[in-house]
């Protein structure tokens, strides 16, 4: 359900109705490692290796973790969305701030990729994974950029009835209105259809 165009919403996407029932990716580690690799967050590499150290139990534990981040995080944005983003947001964001202070992240010098940037030097951001706990750091990264980095007057909820999805309207004229024609938008038409329909048939036999 990466739909949001930002990662941080997908993040709080990654529990919704896509049809009729609730659906929940992070529901323990496997569900959260799954996640972070579609998402490319986090290496393929790290993951693997996160999985094998882990201590039982510990990667539920960072799952239950991110669930609790996530709602935390939904209750901010769904107050806000939609207008300006103020300053005094600052004061609600100090537990991602928390989460953001534990980073042990570093620069180093790297080559570049040929095929992409061409021959040549990069300093590139990494960090040390040195426990289960921080995978949170690149999903509160992500929350982060959304905050700073998105106009929160085009932060929307898909208008579909029982859809939960949020995402960024990134569209010229910012008309979007469905997490998805495909989904929601589909299903929009195909009740206006027999809306349509039944109005036809409503008049007829009125005549």
């Amino acid at each position: 359900m990466f739909l949001a165009d930002a990662l941080g919403l997908d993040f709080l996407n990654s529990i919704a109705t896509p049809v009729d029932t609730p659906v929940d990716w992070l529901p323990d580690g496997n569900g959260l490692l799954s996640w972070l690799a579609q998402s490319g967050l986090v290496p393929e590499t790290v993951l693997a290796v996160v999985r094998e150290t882990a201590m039982p139990g510990e990667l539920d534990s960072v799952a239950a973790q991110a669930r609790g981040l996530r709602e935390w995080f939904r209750g901010f944005v769904e107050a806000r969305k939609g207008r300006p983003l103020a300053a005094d947001a600052l004061h609600y964001l100090l537990p991602l701030n928390r989460v953001l202070e534990r980073d042990e992240g570093f620069a180093q010098l790297v080559a570049r990729d040929v095929a992409r940037d061409g021959e040549g030097l990069e300093l590139r951001s990494l960090r040390r994974w040195r426990s289960p706990d921080s995978l949170l750091l690149p999903i509160a990264e992500a929350m982060a950029r959304l905050v700073c980095e998105e106009d929160f007057t085009q932060v929307k909820a898909c208008e579909g009835p029982a859809c939960t999805l949020m995402f960024v309207d990134h569209t010229r004229g910012h008309a979007r209105r469905w997490c998805s024609m495909a989904i929601c938008g589909n299903r929009a038409k195909q009740a206006a259809h027999r809306h349509r329909v039944k109005q036809r048939s409503g008049g007829q036999g009125a005549g």
